[in-house]
């Protein structure tokens, strides 16, 4: 009797792969860190080889650490970093070109032609999304007018294209004999060529984007048995791909936001919160994504509406590489307590444009308000400020959009562990904030969409009773977080915009 799910959580710095019990607690995990590559200010990109040496890695390792053999694993999800893009060859298995991952901004030339003819909303009512140059059609073009060869190659059928969740899916499952060339429609709901409403690509879009339809995988659900493992490959035996979620519809399933009007924020590299919408469309009027939630099997499609931030931990990161202020990650959390405030300095990491709800390309960072008072500690704070400030905006946005008040906001990734910006953002919010006992709901995501494919869980209530409270914060009454200070900080996002020509 299987005991186990197996999740790959491929995210944007890193790939991680756990394994869950029936209760949906960890029992082990091993994780490792990937290169990021910069060629050109703007422009970021992963090598998919290394990507999947990686996630051989971590598969063989957490088997190990759970003492399980390929019978003992009911089945295999996967969540992926969205929108990063690669094109292969499926005679060879060679990448064409390194990812260009979801933060990259060569696109925006790309962009800015497309919105000629009907502005950033052009393909908005069928795609849910606006032009930028964070989605992956754009990318594909790109890489289809740069990549010497590689237009031929795509007419001769020697060139596919995937997201990273298509790349590891075919390679588990074969790859260049007979993987199985697959993507879900959450994934394809962030490509924008996908219409929402037959979840299927649409030909005038690609036609539009200039994209050759026959390289874009099958689109299937978030929950059914893609394919299996081989004997050969990292599990050992055979073992059924059955989950594909983007990491942040994962989290959302994670956190078992299965009814309308529940939400939840991922705080990661960058934040995502996303609504549950349930059935139902609803076409953003302030900046946000429409976006496929999930889709379990033969079931209705479920949506949401996402408020995407580009930079938040990778703020954090780029205060412990770039300026090396701090050594480890979870430091800034002491360095930020040596202070009671921002000391009057606000930073908008506006690195690669702002995200929602802005969406403003040529935007870029600031840091306003430094005076000889301002320390490292003062920066520290402000850097974690940034994240609960942009949550806000997004927050707001939400709350005109759907017309629902949210009473209070569940919270998972790395940053969670952070008490002082988790009570910061309360503050900021006015709500409680509210983190489960399973932090890394992205991977437990991935893991009940594969397990409920194949009966290892029965029924969503099945997944909502493993789902437990660790700690609350409540926000502080007496606190101006929510008013003086984001009113200030409000101020200093309008410096960011037009700073390119």
């Amino acid at each position: 009797m299987p005991e186990i799910v197996l999740a790959i959580d491929q995210g944007t710095t890193s790939t991680r792969c756990m394994s869950f019990n029936h209760s949906g607690e960890p029992i082990a995990a091993h994780q490792l860190e990937h290169q990021q590559i910069f060629p050109k200010p703007g422009w970021v990109e992963h090598d998919p080889l290394e990507i999947w040496e990686n996630t051989q890695i971590a598969i063989r390792e957490t088997i190990e650490k759970s003492g399980a053999k390929p019978v003992d694993i009911a089945a295999l999800g996967i969540s992926n970093q969205r929108e990063t893009t690669l094109v292969w060859n499926p005679k060879t298995g060679e990448p064409y070109h390194n990812a260009i991952v979801w933060q990259d901004v060569r696109t925006d030339e790309i962009i800015n032609e497309l919105a000629k003819d009907g502005g950033q909303d052009r393909f908005r009512q069928r795609t849910g999304l606006p032009l930028a140059t964070y989605f992956s059609g754009p990318k594909i073009r790109w890489l289809l007018e740069n990549v010497e060869g590689l237009k031929a190659a795509a007419q001769q059928g020697k060139a596919i294209f995937g997201n990273i969740d298509t790349w590891l899916i075919w390679n588990l499952t074969g790859g260049i004999d007979g993987g199985k060339h697959i993507t879900d429609v959450t994934n394809a709901s962030r490509t924008l060529l996908m219409n929402l409403e037959t979840l299927d690509w649409d030909e005038e879009l690609c036609r539009q984007i200039d994209v050759p339809i026959g390289m874009l995988p099958q689109i299937a659900s978030s929950a059914e048995i893609y394919g299996q493992t081989s004997t050969s490959g990292p599990l050992g035996g055979i073992v059924n791909v059955a989950g594909d979620l983007g990491d942040q519809q994962a989290a959302t399933v994670g956190q078992v936001c299965f009814q309308p009007g529940e939400a939840k924020n991922t705080y990661g590299t960058g934040c995502f919160m996303l609504l549950n919408t349930g059935e139902e469309i609803v076409q953003s009027k302030h900046g946000l994504l429409t976006t496929v939630c999930y889709r379990f099997g033969d079931e209705k499609p479920v949506y949401a509406l996402e408020g995407s931030i580009a930079i938040t931990g990778a703020l954090v990161q780029w205060l412990r590489d770039n300026l090396q202020m701090i050594e480890t990650t979870p430091e800034i959390e002491d360095l930020a307590k040596t202070v009671d405030n921002n000391g009057g300095i606000y930073i908008v990491p506006a690195f690669s444009g702002l995200f929602a709800p802005y969406w403003r390309s040529e935007a870029r960072g600031v840091i306003v308000g430094l005076t000889r008072y301002v320390n490292r500690g003062h920066i520290a704070r402000a850097v974690l400020e940034a994240t609960a400030f942009q949550t806000r905006e997004v927050l707001d946005a939400m709350n005109a959009d759907s017309g629902v008040k949210l009473t209070s906001l569940k919270v998972d990734g790395g940053m969670v562990q952070n008490d002082l910006l988790m009570q910061f953002q309360a503050d900021v919010l006015g709500v409680p904030v509210i983190r489960p006992m399973v932090a890394e709901t992205t991977a437990l995501g991935a893991a009940y969409a594969a397990g409920y494919a194949v009966g290892f869980w029965q029924s969503r209530t099945e997944m909502r009773k493993n789902w437990q409270v660790e700690k609350t914060w409540q926000p502080d009454a007496n606190s101006n977080a929510n008013t003086q200070l984001y009113s200030q900080w409000k101020k200093a996002v309008r410096r960011t915009f037009d700073w390119l020509d």
